[in-house]
């Protein structure tokens, strides 16, 4: 037993070993299969939207698939809501046949073939919810400054759970800081509230996600008193407010609003994001600060929200266990909780999932499934979805735990084996599949593949191969003496052969050999070693007074092969788009001897035609303080990059003696000294400074063969220098002069030298831009940018043409012309071409021209995209999908796609049948787009086709869809008719634009005054078939403005408005006005007033003849003193005001019922009548009868008074009487 287990623990370390170099086999090769892409286990589905739930598979030969449904077999064929896509096993759910939530549950899926079964996780499939808020109406809260306060969100439980927000009416966000902020549950908390938090539209949002939408929970009043007020407005709102801590409030040491207690719980997932909050009132606000008791916490993975009032954790792991401690604190003292965290974790891979394992015939090995968890996990195999317990006895393979054995495996073993391990918090399953084959090696690298290093940088070579048993990897360089093995080499596992420091003598040619038992393969690839990039001369720090310019210098070394750019940068950023800011750049390998010498001199350039140096400037004029920073000099190419910085200090101008500056004068006395073929020496005399040093001349020359009267910079020296050794083109009339540049400027140029002529010789260069393209499908149209009579060198120049098919054992063409451009016909359609242009003048021809690739003509696409659908996103957004055109059968460059898509009709059944076409382009190798700006509620038809240069091809099959319902539009119109003193009638038109079936309608209205203010806000909803209403008593405003839009089962849509005056009576209106100061009214009162005098007179007479009524006695014995006679000479009451009357009319002209507001007056017609409701007729008459004054004023005359001598108390007299 003890020698079994000992061969056993030797076996696993052989087969650990093994399992490094696990291979990925080819397709081309019989395997298992293999899940590529599937669902994830919580799947939420949009109910709107088709469910599509993925599974995809590899294997040789290709897997067919079936489903299980809750633990059930899912047979497919019995639902026609249900199609798999073909060579798939995705499930495409049709939900306008079926509901969504029918389909809801765990689905799993399997792929199988004939050596073995594979299958996905668990795919709990459930749809999106997004509920509405539960219809309540909140009561307005009233509380007083300085409290607490919390304004539950309590949102409905969505599936994902909501996003939770505060805005206001107008859609802003409600100011959120260390006093005001939201809970992680939504709800909004105020450690102390202000008078300025008294607002009547606090309103929680809670945006749903997956379904993209956003539900709103009714607003909420909050009014913010200080005691008095309080006092003030308790009986106003006694009865619909709720009322909170009347007691004054003075400043308070924290306490915590959540979590409750002194301390509290949370558990956590490992891999999850830990959240804890805590919320604190008093007054001042505390403020919240976070520990770790004993630990600090983890900085990186650390973050604090809400101001401070959330701790949050991402990426938990089992070190984050312990306790936290929140302290609120403010001025009056603290508080403290602590919140214990438990970490647990669902299983999680130790190692990563198991490897496939490719095995030859007899060969050894193991599947391994390392895992961890908390509480720690259960491990179940499973071998091509059966339990391997269930299964008969196979001697070459045991179960040790959470690893596999195999021992001595013969064809016809392949098999899928799936790993599960769960504990109460999760599970991981994975399959991995043993592959036994018998395989000669093949190298899977592309051939001749090469690769580019910078020198001393470390250089990677693969060798990927695959081979059964598996090959193993030589490599050999150039002429294959030895293997390549030890220093410098390094040889890895998956067959990459390293180069820690690539240097030139390992450039070359590599050999690598895979070789196993049944043979081998090999395969070449190519080092090249390119020369780093470096800054050689870089900018200086740099101090310039404002007003004056600035230069910095970048000259930079790079391989000659490698492409470099440079750029500029101000405080790492792009330099500011200002005209000021000029960049120069020129290669110093042609232009500036003199610096390349200087660099030579100082070792910065060794003497080597690999290298190119180039020159780059950058000039600021008229420096300003805005302009001093940080600037970098930023080179990179394909392999490597170089930067170096320089500061720029910008200073005040300080004030210097008066200074007359100026240009320099031109150089004088021209010499040409050391003449040769190619080059020449320049030499000169400098002109006069001007109190301005000479920063550097430019060198100038004419070509008087080619060119004559067009000077071109040929070099640019150092102020300081009086020399320049020019390098010369052949066949050229040379004239040079020089001009000097300071800091004024350029000086006029100098006198010319003696003329130069060069020999002629054979062209140095060929043309460039050298391009291959057809205009027609069968040629080939061959251009370049032709040499200039300076690059020609020499008489008679003209160019050999030569193409090629780019395929093997193709011969090169050759043609000759004077031209541009040439044209070759009668060319397969849309064809690489190998081309090349050589230049070829009477003394020879030039270089061997570098190789271009150029294409044939194009034709038009010969083929439509396939699988075209249509998914629709929501009522104005569709995504177009299709599979793209194979490459051979576009026959040109593909240019994009062209959806053309057209309205057909609206869905509702009183729109018309209208077409609207439009079309859009995805340029590039697309295989999908959007729509946008669909008509809700509509019918749509649309095909694609794919296009190129040429044009476009043929059309796909055409496809339709239908986009849901959307808020409607705005009514057709809106008009009043029937105006009248207190009503009128609204009539419209529906909307134009249905998008949908239209659910009713919303009539806003308010009235406006003369100052063209809204009055408060009344709404009705109508029905969807009305088309008119009448509104009555509109008798606040002669004025009203009107709003109404239309609303589907989406929402409403904007409204339409109209504006309208109720129809008034003039005559009702100026007696209204003018009533109190018209002539006739003021005698009618007097006359009234004069009868019931006589009347009275008459009563008094009638009681002292009968002795029944012994008033005079009482009138001698109680005098009223508040008798007042009337005035005789203007007929009117002493107690009259003209002044209150008519400010009592104006006051009252708005109610449309007559109501007169009582007045500041005590003395006012009001007062007068029964309960304030003294009224006008039309003809301006009292309506209804006399009564008594007020209660208060009949108390305090008492009970034997005889009344006011007023008209009201002398008809009450009359009254009592009759």
């Amino acid at each position: 037993m003890m020698e079994m287990r000992s061969l056993e623990a030797a076996l696993l370390v052989l087969i650990l070993g093994h399992l490094v170099s696990a291979l990925e086999v080819p397709l081309d090769l019989a395997q298992p299969p293999t899940i590529t892409h599937q669902s994830p286990k919580d799947y939420i589905v949009d109910p709107r939207e088709n469910i599509i739930i993925h599974c995809e598979a590899k294997g040789k030969p290709h897997p067919s698939f079936s489903w299980t449904r809750n633990g059930t077999h899912f047979d497919i064929e019995q639902d026609e809501s249900v199609t798999m896509r073909p060579h798939s096993g995705t499930l495409v759910v049709d939900i306008s046949r079926a509901r969504p939530e029918h389909y809801e549950g765990v689905f799993q899926c399997t792929a199988r073939n004939k050596h073995g079964s594979a299958v996905s996780n668990n795919i709990v499939v459930r749809q999106s919810k997004s509920p509405l808020w539960s219809k309540e109406k909140n009561k307005p809260i009233v509380v007083q400054e300085g409290v607490s306060l919390v304004l539950p969100c309590r949102p409905p439980a969505g599936l994902p759970p909501p996003i939770i927000f505060w805005m206001d009416n107008n859609f802003q966000k409600l100011p959120q800081g260390k006093r005001v902020s939201q809970s992680l549950n939504g709800d909004l908390y105020f450690s102390n509230i202000r008078r300025e938090d008294s607002r009547n539209d606090y309103i929680c949002y809670a945006r749903f996600t997956h379904t993209q939408t956003i539900q709103q929970k009714q607003p909420i009043t909050v009014k913010v008193l200080n005691l008095d007020a309080i006092n003030e407005t308790l009986a106003e709102y006694y009865n619909d407010t709720e009322l909170l801590n009347e007691a004054p409030v003075d400043d308070r040491k924290p306490t915590f609003l959540i979590p409750s207690g002194h301390s509290s719980y949370k558990m956590v997932l490992r891999g999850h994001v830990l959240e804890m909050e805590c919320i604190a009132e008093g007054l001042p606000t505390p403020e919240v600060s976070w520990t770790k008791v004993s630990r600090d916490l983890p900085s990186r993975r650390t973050s604090f929200l809400h101001f401070n009032k959330t701790l949050r954790i991402v990426n938990v792991s089992e070190s984050d266990e312990g306790d936290y401690s929140c302290t609120a604190k403010n001025q009056l003292g603290s508080a403290h909780h602590i919140i214990t965290v438990e970490v647990k974790a669902a299983p999680y891979w130790i190692s990563g999932p198991p490897k496939n394992l490719v095995l030859a015939p007899g060969e050894n090995g193991a599947l391994t499934c390392r895992a961890s968890g908390t509480p720690k996990p259960s491990i179940i195999w499973s071998m091509n979805g059966d339990r391997i317990e269930n299964l008969p006895t196979d001697i070459s393979r045991k179960v040790e735990d959470d690893t596999i054995i195999f021992t001595d495996v013969q064809v016809g073993s392949s098999a899928v084996y799936q790993c599960n391990i769960s504990n109460p918090y999760g599970y991981l399953l994975s399959n991995a599949f043993v592959n036994v084959l018998h395989e000669s090696p093949r190298v899977l690298t592309p051939a001749n593949k090469i690769y580019q290093v910078i020198e001393n940088r470390p250089a990677l070579m693969d060798c990927s191969s695959f081979g059964s048993p598996i090959p193993k990897i030589e490599w050999f360089k150039d002429s294959r003496a030895s293997t390549l093995n030890g220093d410098p080499y390094i040889l890895h596992d998956n067959g990459t052969l390293e180069i820690q420091v690539a240097q030139s003598q390992h450039k070359g040619k590599y050999t690598c050999i895979a070789r196993n038992s049944l043979g081998a393969s090999e395969n070449h690839v190519y080092l090249h070693i390119k020369e780093p990039t470096r800054i050689l001369k870089q900018p200086v720090d740099t101090v310039v007074q404002r007003g004056r310019s600035v230069t910095f210098e970048c000259t930079i070394k790079h391989d000659k092969d490698l492409l470099p750019t440079l750029i500029w940068l101000k405080d790492d950023e792009e330099l500011p788009d200002d005209e000021r800011f000029i960049v120069e750049s020129n290669s110093l390998s042609t232009s500036d001897v003199s610096e390349r010498e200087w660099l030579r001199d100082h070792g910065e350039l060794p003497n080597d035609d690999r290298f190119i140096v180039e020159f780059n400037s950058l000039y600021i004029t008229d420096v300003s303080e805005r302009d001093a920073g940080v600037y970098t000099c930023y080179v990179n190419t394909t392999l490597d990059q170089d930067s170096v910085t320089a500061e720029l200090t910008v200073v005040e101008t300080t004030p210097a003696p008066a200074v007359i500056h100026g240009r320099p004068d031109p150089p004088t006395d021209l010499e040409l000294t050391d003449q040769k073929k190619r080059s020449i020496q320049l030499t000169w005399i400098p002109g006069e400074e001007h109190n301005s040093p000479i920063q550097e001349f430019v060198i100038q020359y004419e070509d008087s063969l080619h060119h004559q009267g067009h000077w071109h910079d040929i070099a640019r020296v150092p102020g300081t220098k009086t020399t320049a050794h020019l390098k010369l083109s052949p066949y050229v009339h040379y004239t040079f002069r020089v001009l000097a540049r300071n800091a004024v400027g350029l000086s006029e140029p100098s006198s010319t030298s003696r003329m130069y002529k060069t020999e002629p010789a054979a062209p140095d260069q060929n043309p460039k831009n050298v391009r291959g393209s057809g205009n027609k499908h069968n040629n080939l149209v061959i251009t370049w940018e032709p040499l200039s009579g300076l690059q020609s060198n020499g008489p008679g120049l003209y160019y050999k043409v030569s193409w090629r098919q780019k395929r093997p054992g193709s011969d090169w063409i050759t043609a000759t012309t004077n031209n541009s451009m040439y044209t070759v016909s009668e060319i397969p359609t849309f064809s690489p071409f190998e081309i090349k242009v050589q230049a070829v003048n009477n003394h020879g021809d030039g270089p061997d021209p570098a190789v271009a690739i150029g294409y044939s003509g194009e034709d038009l696409p010969a083929a439509a995209p396939a699988n075209v659908q249509a998914v629709v996103l929501n009522s104005t957004l569709a995504r177009v999908r299709w599979d793209p055109v194979p490459p051979h059968l576009i026959r040109g460059q593909i240019q994009g796609y062209k959806v053309h898509y057209s309205r057909t009709h609206s869905l509702h059944k009183h729109n018309p049948h209208h077409t609207e076409k439009r079309m859009l382009t995805f340029s590039g190798n697309h295989s999908q787009g959007l729509l946008p700006g669909l008509h809700p509620f509509s019918h749509y038809s649309f095909y694609v086709s794919v296009f190129n240069k040429k044009g476009e091809g043929p059309k796909s099959e055409k496809q339709e869809f239908k986009t849901p319902e959307g808020e409607p539009g705005p009514p057709a119109s809106l008009s009043v008719t029937n105006p009248s003193l207190d009503s009128l009638t609204l009539e419209w038109s529906p909307p134009h634009e249905h998008n949908g079936h239209i659910t009713g309608y919303n009539l806003k209205y308010q009235p406006v005054n003369n100052s063209n203010e809204l009055g408060p806000e009344e709404e009705l909803a109508l029905a969807s078939n009305e088309t008119s209403v009448t509104l009555q008593n509109l008798k606040y405003s002669p004025r009203y403005k009107f709003y109404l839009n239309a609303r589907t089962s989406v929402g409403a849509g904007p409204a339409i408005s109209q504006e309208a005056v109720v129809k008034q009576d003039e005559a009702v209106t100026s007696r209204q006005v003018d009533i109190a100061t018209q002539g006739w009214f003021i005698g009618l009162m007097c006359a009234i007033a004069l009868l019931i005098l006589i009347l009275l007179i008459i009563c008094f007479i009638q009681r002292n003849k009968g002795g029944k009524y012994p008033v005079k006695e009482k009138e001698d014995a109680h005098t009223d003193p508040e008798f007042q006679p009337m005035k005789d000479d203007d007929c009117t009451f002493v107690e009259y005001s003209d002044n209150e009357d008519h400010k009592l009319v104006k006051e009252s002209r708005t109610p449309s019922n007559g109501t007169v507001k009582r007045d500041d007056s005590d003395d006012s017609l009001v007062d007068y009548g029964e309960g304030g409701d003294g009224q006008f007729n039309e003809d301006g008459s009292f309506i209804g009868q006399y009564s008594g004054k007020s209660s208060s004023r009949d108390n305090a005359e008492g009970p034997e008074s005889s009344g006011a001598p007023s008209p009201i108390n002398a008809m009450n007299s009359l009254n009592s009487f009759v």
